[in-house]
This record gives structure tokens, sequence and C-alpha cells, in this order.
């Protein structure tokens, strides 16, 4: 008896969207790929009707019941209101592992990294992306930077896990925990701690500004790299321009029940309509999708096809380069090459061999440690009195009750008071840190008592920010120059 074919949701979305959608789908179903199809409609016609998050509750039926969803390159509107629609998918669906081959096909793409072949393994829901932002002050925004243990765990064994499975040797971790030594050490710390169980796996970690570095001069250097989601975001756009060009690379969204696999690029509404789009991300990404459903077969069928197509010189305008290319070709003439070619292996280039097929590691919680309440950071818009920190270190120190201690105030995070510079530049927007004054902990009713102090000074405080101590050990960050 013959298995049912999978059930695949498919988005057409917005731009060169649907004509990528049609060529990429037209390959799937001539190599047999034997999917059932479910359409959904996501993107700006959905924005246009009032969904702010440009999706129907009826398309996140359909999405959530099918294991996999191939979604096209959408148009987000500009301006506030509209939240992105990638990130919303990735976030409520827990697509928390982003996995962005990019691999030169040097000679016949131009690329100065002939041996370039790595894979960034990106952490999907977390980090800056958690789109928390406020205005505080007049002069001061600010974006919550959000890193967990349970995150950082999950991506980072996803990363020795995929390692492992596709016969790759290293996983280097790139973070910036110099500077953000709690919420990108707490990364570096996990990954150090997880390669333990990874002995047969070259494990190294790079500070994120070098590490870019290097992956855009030497690219062959590395293998899987895994890192937090804005450096993943940054990190992924160089090695697909530095492979050849961002239109070649395609994405896959990891999930415990639903994964979605998209092109890396975006919608490009000055091209659309006109016929001349390279599918070839959408195509990458469908090949990541079959793979992940178990049909290895039929993507190592897809991609040595196009891999054949590219050996042929038939080329869209994105990556024609004279010399290298045969024929300068639009999105129809090129999709029907990889049909006629379906069948073969490339000649030159390498072909592929799909083994492995979907990685997914469950989540997991990490024990509670102790934990104890030993000050706080108050947040002030202050303006008063030439913004001098000494002025307001003075009034706070008289309005300070019993039991506790102003330990120093910051502007930008720069310590101002006590013993500041001149030299430091200060907007209106002051953290002001107290902490018990015999060392120990505090109540809730200290800090509200603390709070209620500062108010009826005439002190604004915008924003608060307990600190704690777990297992003994700090929680916080100093300030610069504390």
């Amino acid at each position: 008896m013959n298995a049912e074919p999978t059930k695949v949701t498919v988005a057409h979305g917005d731009g060169i969207g649907p004509e990528i959608m049609e060529a990429a789908l037209r390959v799937l179903e001539a190599a047999g790929a034997d999917l059932q199809y479910e359409t959904v409609e996501i993107g700006e016609k959905v924005f246009d009707q009032g969904h702010t998050s440009g999706i129907s509750p009826e398309s996140w039926d359909v999405i959530r019941r099918n294991p996999v969803f191939l979604k096209a390159p959408i148009t987000t509107p500009q301006g506030g209101g509209f939240k992105s629609l990638n990130v919303t998918i990735r976030k409520s669906l827990n697509l928390y592992a982003n996995v962005r081959p990019s691999k030169s096909f040097a000679p016949y793409v131009a690329s100065s990294h002939p041996g370039m072949n790595l894979v960034i393994v990106r952490e999907n829901e977390e980090d800056l992306y958690a789109g928390i932002e406020h205005q505080q002050t007049p002069e001061v925004t600010q974006v919550l930077k959000l890193v967990t243990r349970p995150g950082s765990e999950r991506i980072i064994r996803y990363a020795f896990e995929y390692a492992r499975a596709y016969g790759r040797q290293k996983v280097t971790c790139m973070t910036k925990d110099n500077i953000m030594k709690i919420t990108d050490g707490l990364f570096h710390r996990v990954f150090d701690e997880v390669a333990q169980d990874y002995p047969d796996i070259e494990a190294e970690n790079q500070i994120i500004d070098i590490g870019a570095a290097r992956l855009a001069a030497q690219p062959e250097a590395f293998d899987v790299i895994v890192t937090l989601n804005l450096y993943g975001d940054i990190l992924s756009d160089i090695a697909s321009q530095v492979a050849g060009s961002v239109g070649l690379a395609g994405s896959a969204n990891i999930g415990e029940t639903v994964s979605m696999f998209e092109a890396v690029h975006g919608s490009a509404p000055d091209i659309a309509g006109r016929g001349v789009a390279n599918p070839s991300g959408l195509l990458w990404a469908a090949t990541q999708l079959l793979v992940h459903i178990g049909k290895g077969d039929v993507a190592e069928t897809i991609k040595n096809a196009w891999l054949c197509t590219l050996e042929s010189g038939i080329h869209t305008g994105d990556i024609y380069r004279e010399g290298l290319s045969q024929h300068r070709v639009g999105t129809d003439a090129f999709t029907d090459a990889v049909i006629d070619r379906l069948g073969q292996t490339p000649r030159h280039l390498r072909p592929v061999q799909y083994r492995a097929g979907a990685v997914n590691v469950p989540a997991r919680k990490a024990p509670r440690p102790q934990k104890e309440l030993v000050g706080i950071d108050v947040f002030l818009d202050w303006s008063e009195e030439g913004r001098d920190p000494n002025s307001l270190g003075a009034g706070l120190e008289r309005s300070t009750p019993d039991g506790w201690k102003l330990k120093m105030i910051t502007n930008r995070g720069v310590k101002v008071y006590p013993d500041g510079l001149p030299e430091t530049f200060s907007t209106d927007h002051w953290r002001c840190r107290f902490l018990a004054s015999d060392g120990g902990s505090v109540s809730f009713n200290d800090v509200l008592s603390l709070l209620a102090a500062a108010s009826e000074a005439g002190y604004e405080v915008i924003k608060t920010e307990h600190l704690y101590n777990f297992d003994g050990e700090p929680g916080y960050s100093l300030g610069q120059g504390e």
C-alpha cells in the first residue's frame, strides 16, 4: 500500500513570491515529490484587511495542522503598528532553529571562495528579536535582549546534532560576551557545557566582530556556526553574499510539530511580474523540506539537476556573468532547464547526497538556583539643574530611606556618580543603583518604600530592575567605571 502524500502548507507571498513559488512547485511535481498542498494567504493583502500580524486565524489553523510549511517571501508594510510576519510565525510555532547553508558553486557562480561550504544555525526566538522596545524619556529608547538557558541549550545542542548527522567536523560559537557578559556570556557558557557531550566534534568560540570579519575573508575555515538571533541574521546574509548571491540561499525553521522553509531573500517588489526572478532560494528551501520529511532521494534528484543547470551556464540575471554564463534566462526558462535535467548528476560540481532526515532537540528545563533580592536599579527621567549628576546624587542621598544605600548613578551605562568625570556626556535617562545598606537582602516592601520616597522627593521613576543573586553570584552587570 502506498503511503499517503505528505501534507504541505503553501503560501505564495508577495512581490516575486508567486512567480518563484510556481517554479518550485513545478519542479517538485516533475520530480515526483508526492506532496499534497494546502494554500494559505499571508502577507500584504492580509495586512491590508486589518490583520496586523499579516495572517488570519483561518490560516493559522491550516499551518498548525500540517507538519511542514513552504513560504514564499512576503512584504511587511512600513511604519508602526505592523509586526514582522516571519518573526511572528517563528515565535508563535516555536520554530527554534534557523538553518541556513551557504556553499560556493564556483566557477559556475562567481565567488572568490570556491571551497566555502558552511551552515549557520541561528537561535530563532529570543535575543533582540523578542521585539520588546520602549521609549523611556524624550531622548532615550531601549530594547530588551532576552537570552534564556533552555533556549541557548536547545539551539546549541541542535547545532552539534546537525553536525554529527551530516558528517561535519567543527562547531563554532559566536558571541559578544566580552561586553555582554551576562546574556552572551550565558550562551557561551552553555556552549562550553554542551560541547563536552560531543567529543567527536571540534568546538571553538569566537567574538562576533572578528568572527564576522573572518567569515567574510576566510569562509573556508568554518563548518557549522551557532549563534544568537541577531548575529545569525547578519552572518547568514554575509555568508550568502560571499558564496555568490543571497538569491541562491534557502532557510529552514525547525520546530517540534511544524517546520517552515523559505528563501532567505525578500519579496523584491521592484522586479515582481517581470519574470526575471531567480527561484533557486525557494527551490533550495524545498529540498530542505524534502530531507526533513524523509524524502532525501527526491531532494538529491532536484538539487543535482539544479547543479547541472548551473554547470550548463543557464543563469538568471542576478548570477549572470560574462565569461562564466552561457545563457541569461528568466524564471520560467531556468525552471524548465532544471526539470529537463532531473535524473542527471553534475560532472564538475560535487553531487549532493542526503543521508539524514529531520534533526530535532526537545526543550529541557534547568534546575532552579537559589534566588536572593539584594537591590534595585531605579531609572529616572531627570533634566533639572543642568543635568549635574552630583546634584542628582545629593538629592537622592537625602531622600533614601533607612536600610538602603545609593551605590552609583550611571548614564548610558557609564558611572557618573560618585566620582564621575566631567567629560562624560549625559542624557535625561539615569540609572540609580540602590543596595541594602548592610550588604544583605531586601524585601519587596523595602523596594516599595524606596520608590515611594523617590516619588515624594519629586523624582520621576520610569523603570526598575530588581538585582538578584543566584546561588550567591550576582545576576547583574557592573556599570562602566564601577
